[in-house]
């Protein structure tokens, strides 16, 4: 009964701190407000009882509350988005709220390029550019620029194959601007997850076995053909093929050095 009573109030608690909060709040952020309330001297002992409080007790209070809000049927919801916490009003009455605070600004619509490689790196990340390319079938050094720009993605590291490349992944801002929660929100692709990328030769590293030359003419001679004494190489005058024969043309031997009329 204690247990049921402090966690009904916890939720109380955390709605009272989200709907005076000037931003979204997540369950950690709410962990420490509830662990600095408790340090506090001469704070009452339910205030104590909240101290170092697990953050997976948090977010199961926040979810009870959400359904709450829910299945109250009011004008706002207690949603989570891009791991934080707010309450946001539905868009029925989007007519009223424009008409008391006005419209605000946002950025210009995403093209519809920016959005196709905008989802390849959301289903693939960490990718790199030419493995973007490879999916979609152009160029988008632009495209990456842009949501480069605009804080959506960012350099997730250096790949490690030959040369490299940088690659790239979602940030918080991401999930911000299409209201998830986090990756595991999005929309089934499993056509799009599927897609196979022809990816470059890891590199090699320092402890790894040599692979052969692909040239035999490349190749360091073995020990057997060093052995052999240079009068045997000597001994068969290399063949001169001439263009359009098949047969080949000994050299001219020094000894009868060709005249010259």
């Amino acid at each position: 009964m204690v247990q049921q009573l402090f966690f009904m109030e916890l939720k109380f608690i955390l709605e009272s701190l989200l709907i005076a909060a000037p931003k979204p709040l997540a369950a950690g952020e709410l962990r420490d407000i509830l662990t600095r309330s408790a340090a506090e001297e001469g704070a009452p002992e339910h205030v104590r009882s909240c101290h170092k409080l697990p953050v997976d007790k948090i977010e199961e209070a926040l979810n009870t509350l959400a359904l709450e809000h829910e299945a109250a049927g009011r004008s706002f919801r207690l949603l989570c988005v891009a791991g934080a916490w707010q309450f946001v009003t539905l868009p029925d009455f989007a007519p009223w709220l424009r008409a008391f605070v006005g419209v605000k600004n946002r950025p210009t619509k995403l093209s519809q390029p920016a959005l196709e490689s905008l989802a390849v790196i959301a289903y693939r990340q960490p990718v790199t550019r030419a493995e973007i390319e490879q999916i979609r079938g152009v160029a988008v050094d632009g495209v990456i620029t842009t949501l480069k720009e605009r804080g959506l993605i960012e350099e997730a590291g250096r790949a490690e194959v030959i040369g490299r490349p940088m690659r790239y992944a979602t940030t918080s801002a991401f999930l911000e601007y299409f209201g998830l929660g986090s990756l595991e929100s999005l929309p089934a692709a499993d056509e799009l997850r599927r897609i196979p990328i022809l990816r470059p030769e890891s590199l090699q590293t320092a402890d790894a076995s040599p692979s052969a030359p692909a040239d035999p003419q490349l190749a360091l001679p073995t020990d057997s053909a060093a052995d052999q004494p240079a009068t045997e190489a000597a001994s068969s005058p290399p063949a001169i093929v001439e263009s359009g024969s098949e047969y080949p043309v000994e050299s001219p031997s020094s000894e009868n050095p060709p005249t010259v009329s």
